[in-house]
């Protein structure tokens, strides 16, 4: 029943079962490409995510560490002067944050400062008596000024301090004893109407919910996917589980998160006022020690204890950080902190040490505070990407947000291993099912040909068989006139030199099918080669009513060629056969024969028709195995389909060339051979 099937099955029947056959291989191999594919890439963005992880890691060691050294300094070390060593000693000496330029491991530092309770504003950068004792020049102290009023005014701006301050030299203590005197007179009116401190409580919560301060937009604006976020997170719990069994057994390692603390400090007063704050210098905490004069005015230390919590970390709407800490000191608030310029200590502690990692080559960095995107550690402004990795820093940082976004992510060795193996097998079935389908139409067209084949032999066997058995009948009946007997004798002998041919055909169609004869290459002259071919075409040209007219150059007669005369001779026959077929019914009925030599040194047989000629789109098939032009239950001509293909197999064997062209009117096939 199969078998009936594949005789029965057409071009289209057959295109349906390959392309079945095609997708059905072709899906599950896409599939398990795609999937190992995607594995890889996952594994690929997995690493890379480590990799921003452990990024991230760093920066937040290296922040709690300068948050760390921060956190360690004396609330002393805010003013110009400190109290060193003993109290009794009377050892001063200048705080480590009054250098100038500032000398600080903080990137992008603009400088200290201290607020008090009623929001004056004083910097480590000023002495409170004269410059000169300390060896600071004017110009020196006219940029000390310039800058602890660049600070005044950044936070004047964003009401952290009442007023600016820009204090002389020689009129700073003058400055700070009135306005101690003047809160001292004022009291608790005073406190009521300067409320700055107010606005440090306000900095620690977040100030922006959906409108954005920031020129490059939100975070939530961002159109950032999260393609491996299942792997991902299905691959962190099966990590945490691991961990969880592995901190079962080792003792838990925990960040150190700063708290607030105690302290003791000594702070010195000048006998003339020059107080640090000389209107909370006196409690029931406080211990006075008198120490020696220090020429020409009398100093006393004072001895406190100030509670200081933890820095807290935000950005004013100018732009600038600020790190703060509060301070209670003798019942009193002081807020001590750093500001900073955004840019300079983003760039250097966050966009530096992405720069230098393996991470630049595939993703970009954004920095946001409280939602909004502070920079772009990349050259893409682009608003949509495939995000690998987020993480907000360690307190005070903790609005701080870094987010990795994938740019490009590499497949790496194995990705591309996986991408060339999909190449491969796409192209092995592509070109299997290409190849298939030209097998099949082949074998399609080869049995249709077959049975077209064995159609015409039917019929060319039959005609001519029953034609000599009808004249030999009548012959032998004795039914034929004696006139007409010759004229019997010839049609008989013209049908079997038809059947000879188209048996020796058939023969040698075979022989040369299973490669069972090659040809027998003798050396022969072309005068030879005219007369042989002459007389063997001559009576099949005449019998047929046509007229034979032999052309051959003298000089190619003087040639020679290796050539196989028998098979040479069938060639002849043939396109001589086919030449008379094909022009039976045209008015001109003569065929030419001629012999020229070629510009190349070759022999140019050729066998010209006066006929219709050859359609254009079936001169590329009219030396294919079995094909006719004509349709089998239709056609006017005889023939089987084998003769040209033998012509062009039997040539090529022979080291020729055969080429056919339309001459207008007929057609002139041409075969060639190299001359010795």
């Amino acid at each position: 029943m199969f078998k009936n099937r594949l005789k029965t099955l057409t071009q289209k029947k057959l295109r349906r079962w390959l392309l079945l056959f095609f997708f059905t291989l072709l899906i599950p191999t896409s599939l398990l490409v795609q999937q190992s594919y995607s594995r890889l890439k996952w594994e690929t963005f997995h690493q890379h995510q480590q990799m921003a992880q452990a990024l991230t890691s760093r920066i937040d060691n290296r922040l709690i560490e300068l948050i760390n050294k921060e956190d360690e300094r004396s609330f002393a070390d805010y003013a110009f002067l400190n109290v060193t060593g003993d109290i009794k000693a009377n050892f001063l000496q200048r705080s480590p944050l009054s250098s100038y330029p500032v000398n600080t491991e903080v990137p992008g530092l603009l400088g200290y400062f201290q607020v008090n309770d009623l929001g004056v504003l004083n910097t480590p950068l000023i002495p409170d008596d004269s410059a000169d004792r300390y060896g600071i020049s004017d110009q020196e102290l006219t940029e000390r000024v310039a800058l602890q009023d660049k600070i005044t005014s950044i936070l004047a701006a964003n009401k952290l301090v009442n007023q600016p301050q820009t204090p002389l030299a020689n009129e700073i203590g003058d400055d700070i004893a009135e306005i101690s005197s003047s809160i001292s007179s004022r009291g608790a009116e005073a406190e009521q109407k300067y409320q700055p401190q107010i606005a440090f409580e306000q900095l620690s919560k977040e100030r922006v919910s959906s409108k954005s301060f920031s020129k490059l937009g939100r975070v939530e604006d961002l159109q950032l996917e999260q393609a491996f976020k299942d792997e991902t997170e299905a691959f962190d719990k099966k990590l945490s589980k691991e961990k969880v069994a592995i901190s079962a057994k080792q003792a838990p390692v925990q960040k150190q998160v700063s708290k607030a603390r105690s302290e003791k400090i000594a702070l010195p007063e000048l006998s003339a006022g020059y107080a640090i704050s000389s209107d909370s210098l006196s409690s029931s905490r406080t211990v006075e020690t008198d120490v020696a004069s220090v020429a020409p005015q009398k100093l006393r230390i004072r001895t406190f204890e100030s509670e200081i919590d933890p820095f807290e970390f935000s950005q004013l709407d100018s732009g600038h950080f600020v790190l703060f800490r509060k301070v209670w000191l003798n019942g009193q608030r002081y807020v001590q902190g750093l500001l900073i310029e955004e840019s300079a200590f983003v760039d250097s502690l966050i966009n530096a040490p992405f720069s230098t990692s393996a991470l630049t080559d595939m993703s970009d960095l954004l920095v946001a505070y409280q939602g909004n995107i502070l920079t772009y550690a990349a050259d893409n402004r682009s608003t949509a990407g495939e995000q690998l990795y987020r993480a907000r820093l360690s307190a005070p940082f903790g609005e701080l947000q870094l987010i990795y976004r994938v740019t490009q992510l590499p497949v790496g060795a194995g990705g591309r291993v996986v991408l060339w193996l999909g190449f491969i097998l796409a192209s092995v079935l592509l070109g299997g099912f290409y190849l298939m389908y030209r097998l099949g139409l082949g074998q399609i067209k080869l049995a249709n040909q077959q049975q077209d084949f064995v159609s015409a032999v039917s019929h060319e066997l039959k005609t001519p068989l029953t034609s000599i058995r009808m004249y030999g009948e009548m012959l032998r009946e004795g039914w034929a006139p004696e006139e007409k007997k010759p004229q019997y004798y010839d049609f008989i002998f013209d049908e079997s030199e038809r059947l000879s041919r188209l048996i020796n055909n058939v023969l040698q169609l075979a022989r040369m099918t299973r490669n069972a004869q090659q040809a027998d290459l003798v050396e022969h002259d072309v005068a030879y080669i005219s007369r042989e071919l002459t007389s063997k075409v001559s009576t099949q040209v005449e019998r047929s009513g046509f007229q034979l007219t032999v052309l051959c150059d003298e000089s190619a007669q003087q040639q020679a060629l290796m050539i196989d005369m028998d098979w040479l001779t069938q060639v002849v026959i043939n396109l001589v056969d086919n030449a008379i077929k094909f022009s039976a019914n045209s008015e001109h009925k003569e065929v030419v024969l001629s012999c020229t030599e070629t510009k190349d040194k070759r022999l140019a047989i050729t066998v010209r028709d006066f006929g219709q000629g050859i359609d254009s789109k079936q001169m590329k098939h009219i030396f294919e195995l079995f094909y006719r032009s004509e349709n089998e239950l239709t056609r006017e001509t005889t023939g089987t389909g084998i003769g040209l293909s033998l012509v062009q197999q039997m040539v090529t064997n022979m080291g020729g060339k055969v080429s056919v062209e339309n001459t207008h009117p007929g057609a002139a096939f041409t075969v060639s051979f190299s001359l010795i």
